[in-house]
């Protein structure tokens, strides 16, 4: 995900310094986006905006190491991405009352239709956030939340791409199953959900509404709709959510 991000700020400013646990892993995605690297000392003491690229068990030992050097940093801002992890508690990791951002990107930033969830702290200037967002925007959109919310949203937005393919594979192994081949069905689903959502975004109709759109009385799709409501799909759906939300809490308390 820090690759991703990376990918996408680049396509803003070049003033990018990368940092990797594996150097010439950094190096090779440097070189692919004009951009510099460093090590994580180099960053905390030169950039203003610090990614924190870490899984959440890894941050408090990877923000203790550059503790030192944030200290004589007043400008610096915390991005954190770690799922469950509160903005106090980086501060409590870092040695200080810094000014942090938390987000939550899902892995469509890849191709730029991600969704960044985003809360800054409150001793952020609006021309701080503001400078942010516009070197983000070609991640996807960009959401502004309540930080109170990241956990149920990492759980929506964060993990839904994860969920969203598995039903893509299902779809496709339904073609498969009529005589279609594999790589068809699978780009038949792919870009049958694309038009969906976009449509469902665009056009700002009710769910409920666009699936009665496509199901014709006595037809076919409303017998597939009739075999999901057995299958009870959407309570299905809203439990893995629910169940990645505990999680969050959970990895939050750790």
């Amino acid at each position: 995900m820090g690759g991703a991000l990376a990918t996408a700020v680049s396509k803003s400013t070049k003033s990018v310094l990368l940092a990797d646990f594996f150097a010439e892993k950094a190096q090779t995605l440097a070189e692919k986006l004009g951009v510099k690297t460093g090590d994580n000392k180099a960053i905390a003491e030169s950039c203003k905006y610090i990614f924190l690229g870490v899984k959440p068990q890894m941050m408090a030992d990877m923000l203790s190491s550059i503790s030192e050097d944030l200290k004589a940093r007043e400008d610096v801002i915390l991005v954190t991405m770690a799922a469950g992890i509160s903005i106090e508690t980086i501060r409590r990791m870092a040695g200080g009352d810094y000014k942090v951002i938390r987000i939550m990107p899902n892995t469509p930033v890849l191709v730029g239709e991600g969704e960044v969830l985003y809360s800054p702290s409150e001793n952020l200037s609006a021309d701080e956030v503001d400078f942010f967002t516009e070197n983000m925007k070609f991640a996807g959109k960009l959401t502004k939340i309540d930080e109170s919310l990241m956990d149920a949203g990492c759980s929506l937005s964060g993990c839904g791409p994860a969920f969203v393919y598995m039903f893509i594979k299902g779809l496709a192994q339904g073609g498969k199953d009529c005589g279609i081949d594999s790589k068809t069905a699978l780009a038949l689903a792919a870009q049958t959900v694309i038009g969906a959502a976009k449509l469902l975004s665009e056009s700002g109709e009710d769910p409920d509404i666009l699936i009665k759109n496509v199901c014709s009385p006595g037809g076919s799709t409303i017998e597939g709709v009739k075999s999901l409501e057995s299958d009870e799909l959407e309570n299905v759906v809203d439990r893995a959510v629910k169940a990645a939300y505990k999680r969050n809490i959970e990895l939050g308390k750790a």
